[in-house]
């Protein structure tokens, strides 16, 4: 199977998937189970938002994914990542490199730091078309423009030559989206995009995103740690914690009826205008070591609802059911009590 199909010549197979993918650090400590028995898939048009707190392994599978790890210090123990149903892990870096940017693109959460700071934007967007596209200079740059222009950026042909620090947080980080949309990808991984950005232009980005997804028919897998960021854009949430999916949902169900103590506690964390005056809620504790996960369900430490099986056995990812039997679609928990969770 070739990765130049179409979507419509590979019906049945997700555009993208990840299949229980293991990756770890050596450290002074021991190895670092960074990512921990990871599977999803994101289709065409579809959007993915990876939740969890710093540390759960949301990025490292990112990184993984874009073939950017690296490797020392991590190591990929197990796994698949199938791009159009052929496995990356198996393709020489000649073929990865093909699909980086072209096929799959990330867009950073630190745009100053991933922005070259002695280039400017104009020739960094340009470069895309020059690398992989064989333009000339002159043309490369007016692509450039047009990509500014796209993610609105006001006076782009007048600004295509300025650098970095010359633009504002927020217009530094439409220039990455820029830079990811530039070669038309099939998948863009989008890393924290909001971070460090204020409320309002935080909104502004997301509803951009959102709106170059839909035009794009792009598959979009959003990592942050922000519940509040990802209910207007997201289809479905997978919600990490110690390098494992603990919970999967589509976005609706999950904001309604979370299946997963870790997951209510993060809902019950955000400050809603209903309980003005009342203490925010916190989960206790603080996330584990990767060199020393707990044994059974790595969240026992914290969890309200820990009993002793919590403490011995690790609970599978299962399929979540209504109360009388009948399945919930897209629902799953890796949690023994889960019925208590989402049924009360």
């Amino acid at each position: 199977m070739s990765i130049e199909m179409t979507k419509a010549e590979v019906p049945g197979v997700p555009l993208l998937e990840v299949r229980d993918l293991h990756v770890e650090f050596h450290t002074r400590d021991g190895a670092a189970k960074a990512v921990n028995g990871v599977s999803y898939t994101v289709d065409a048009g579809e959007t993915l938002a990876v939740l969890g707190e710093s540390g759960s392994g949301k990025s490292v599978t990112a990184q993984t994914i874009m073939g950017i790890l690296d490797m020392p210090p991590g190591r990929i123990t197990g796994g698949e990542i199938l791009f159009r149903g052929e496995d990356m892990l198996k393709m020489s870096e000649e073929e990865r490199q093909r699909i980086r940017g072209d096929k799959i693109a990330m867009i950073f959460q630190d745009a100053l730091s991933a922005l070259n700071p002695v280039l400017s934007v104009g020739y960094q967007l340009g470069e895309m078309f020059r690398v992989h596209r064989g333009m000339s200079r002159k043309d490369a740059k007016a692509k450039a423009v047009e990509l500014m222009d796209r993610v609105r950026i006001p006076a782009a042909k007048e600004r295509v030559n300025d650098y970095p620090h010359q633009f504002s947080g927020g217009m530094r980080q439409r220039i990455m989206i820029a830079m990811a949309l530039a070669l038309e990808p099939d998948v863009i991984i989008a890393d924290e995009p909001t971070t460090a950005l204020d409320v309002t232009v935080q909104a502004q980005v997301m509803d951009l995103l959102a709106e170059l997804q839909r035009d794009f028919e792009m598959g979009l897998i959003l990592i942050t740690h922000d519940l509040g960021v990802v209910a207007d854009v997201a289809d479905k949430i997978a919600v990490m914690y110690a390098g494992r999916i603990v919970e999967n949902a589509p976005v609706h169900e999950l904001y309604k009826r979370p299946a997963h103590p870790y997951t209510k506690g993060l809902l019950e964390s955000i400050p809603r205008l209903d309980h003005k005056g009342k203490e925010l809620y916190a989960i206790q504790g603080l996330p584990p070591s990767l060199t020393a996960i707990p044994q059974g369900c790595a969240f026992n430490p914290r969890c309200p609802m820990a009993q002793d099986v919590c403490f011995t056995d690790t609970p599978p990812l299962a399929e979540v059911l209504e109360q009388d039997g009948g399945p919930i679609g897209g629902r799953a928990s890796a949690c023994h009590f889960w019925k208590e969770t989402i049924h009360g």
